[in-house]
């Protein structure tokens, strides 16, 4: 299995990019069209750089997923892949649940109209504060990742009087065969119970008070291509529900994660349709209420990054072209070396014979880079560029390193947009700061 940035053979072209992303055309004269709304009028209005969502692809690969999921598994959307207030409230008016890893994000589901009941809250570092706004919820379901933590939990419900509803996140030990820094079901990893101690903990849990424990979850891993990790973690979980269930102890409920990967570059995406196969096949005839927390897959290509040239630097081995868009808007490659298509929006640029660049940022870090050695139509100032699937782990792992403003943010449905995140101003990047007296008096 590839990993985000495993990849061999030649990179593909602007144009090879775009045949293969139905949601994307070109106009003669306006462009890249994103859905129906040509990508050039949005950076227009709002400059760049801008994130962009489509409702429509989100939709459509929601449906998707739910139609394969159908009458197997219940989609609980993963929060943290995009946590914009417009993205979830799509979502819940699709009928998904929520995943939560945060208070805050506890908090950005429900005001977008998402049922506490509806929501699962992971993390292996919940705080007591965040446990009791949880609990006062009324959450769905709690996903547990230690002794520690169960304990901590029982007795905050005890003292507030409530039944907390528990899952045990395992880890199987199972490798995902994807970016080490994205993988979370091995033994090293800090995520989950230890795979041979769960049984008794689970034993525990059901003695301890303020708890109803209700099953297990697994997660081991994101953007996950092949069938082959899902299936030997979830024949793992099979075999420990029986066993549980031999002792007596109730399991009703497997949350079995997410990380179903896409294609960022022309790697082949595990379908919909061959998860639930490997749900069937490993978790069929065992009458569990099964749970998904997909996000990458609804949202990824659903999201791009507009981002315009500043300037081209002629360099050997090759010239650097310059982008306004930097680590600060998109990490993934800085962090991950992740792989992310990149296309002009200009037709007559898309149809140039391309040249290999690097493309980069701004920021004054080496690792501010988004593309070595990538076949682009050649660049000017003043181009622009959309960066693809950039629409999760993008805008919620942005920040203002080396003072640069928040990009604004946009939505597109079919032919219409809308501002949904103005650009940050640079007196918000100072807004809440001050300076002490003793400070201001040394001047």
């Amino acid at each position: 299995m590839a990993a985000d940035n495993d990849f061999s053979g030649p990179d593909p072209t602007p144009a090879d990019l775009i045949a293969a992303r139905p949601p994307f055309s070109y106009h003669a004269m306006d462009g890249l069209l994103l859905e129906g709304v040509a990508l050039n009028a949005i950076a227009d209005s709002l400059g760049t750089p801008t994130w962009v969502y489509a409702a429509g692809v989100m939709r459509a690969r929601y449906r998707a997923l739910a139609a394969a999921l159908a009458g197997l598994a219940a989609i609980h959307y993963a929060v943290k892949a995009n946590d914009h207030l417009a993205v979830l409230r799509l979502f819940a008016s699709l009928g998904a649940g929520a995943d939560v890893v945060s208070g805050g994000e506890l908090a950005r589901a429900r005001r977008a109209g998402i049922a506490p009941g509806r929501i699962i809250f992971s993390g292996v570092g919940k705080t007591a504060a965040e446990l009791r706004c949880a609990l006062a919820a009324g959450i769905g379901q709690i996903n547990v990742e230690s002794a520690e933590e169960l304990a901590m939990l029982s007795a905050i419900a005890s003292d507030m009087g409530r039944e907390a509803p528990v899952v045990l996140r395992v880890n199987p030990d199972i490798d995902a065969k994807t970016h080490p820094k994205i993988t979370t079901g091995l033994r090293g990893n800090k995520f989950g119970i230890p795979f041979d101690a769960v049984p008794a903990l689970y034993a525990e849990a059901a003695r301890l008070p303020g708890l109803r424990p209700l099953g297990l979850a697994v997660h081991i891993g994101s953007q996950i291509t092949e069938a082959g990790p899902y299936r030997a973690a979830l024949t793992r979980l099979a075999g420990l529900v029986r066993d549980l269930r031999a002792t007596g102890l109730p399991v009703t409920r497997l949350d079995c994660g997410g990380g179903l990967g896409i294609a960022y570059r022309d790697e082949a995406a595990l379908a919909p349709a061959v998860l639930a196969g490997v749900l069937r096949a490993t978790l069929g005839g065992l009458d569990l209420d099964l749970v998904i927390e997909p996000g990458r897959w609804l949202v990824g290509p659903a999201g791009v990054l507009l981002a315009s040239v500043v300037l081209v630097k002629n360099a050997a081995p090759r010239p650097f072209v310059v982008l306004d868009a930097a680590m600060n808007d998109l990490l993934r490659p800085a962090l991950y070396e992740a792989w992310h298509g990149i296309v002009p929006l200009a037709a007559k640029d898309a149809k140039a014979p391309p040249i290999a660049v690097d493309i980069v940022g701004p920021v004054c870090e080496s690792g501010d880079s988004f593309a070595t050695d990538r076949p682009l139509p050649p660049l000017v100032p003043g181009s622009r560029v959309a960066i693809l699937e950039a629409g999760a782990y993008g805008a919620v792992m942005s920040s203002t390193y080396n003072a640069r403003p928040l990009a604004a943010a946009a939505m597109i449905d079919g032919a219409q947009w809308a501002v949904i995140r103005p650009r940050q101003r640079e007196d918000d990047l100072w807004r809440g700061e001050s300076v002490p007296p003793f400070i201001e008096a040394s001047g």
